[in-house]
């Protein structure tokens, strides 16, 4: 599959946002009920707008876009704020739609972001697909979990960790 990748504008708002809830809704589906969605739908103008705030700011997301141009991935990574990080380097963002997994655009997403950086990331402890993602890019579950906030429905999410890659 043909994609090209490169950073977000503030132009990029809109389609990051509608494009991030619709890998939500992709990857999430079975876990959360209609309602969180259904919010999430009905909020988007707030949404984008907060979106093209962060976009005016540091916040530069990398993106794929497939040939014909639609969006189909975003991945984002920057230093951690936690205290108790056990690194530096956290993958925050990673979403790809459904109909280009396993077709090079999460891995070429991750590489462009991290690299062969040290890093870490939070995942669903019920998201088989991705971790498996994750451990094929070095990544292994470091025994910590942690509960989403409420309105994530307190779902349990594991951290992963990978050393730097060659170095």
């Amino acid at each position: 599959m043909e994609f090209t990748l490169r950073r977000a504008t503030v132009d990029d708002a809109e389609p990051l946002t509608r494009m991030h809830v619709a890998a939500w809704r992709e990857s999430y589906g079975h876990l959360l009920p209609e309602e969180f969605f259904a919010l999430h739908e009905a909020t988007i103008n707030t949404r984008i707008e907060r979106q093209r705030e962060a976009l005016a700011g540091s916040y530069k997301p990398m993106l794929a876009h497939d040939a014909d141009g639609a969006l189909v991935g975003i991945a984002f990574a920057r230093e951690a704020p936690d205290e108790d990080r056990p690194c530096e380097l956290q993958l925050q963002v990673i979403y790809t739609l459904r109909r280009v997994h396993g077709l090079g655009v999460g891995q070429a997403l991750v590489d462009a972001v991290i690299g062969n950086s040290a890093a870490f990331l939070w995942v669903l402890e019920d998201n088989p697909r991705a971790q498996a993602f994750y451990r094929k890019n070095g990544f292994r579950a470091d025994g910590t979990r942690q509960l989403l906030p409420p309105e994530w429905h307190e779902l349990p999410e594991i951290r992963m960790v990978r050393a730097a890659v060659g170095g």
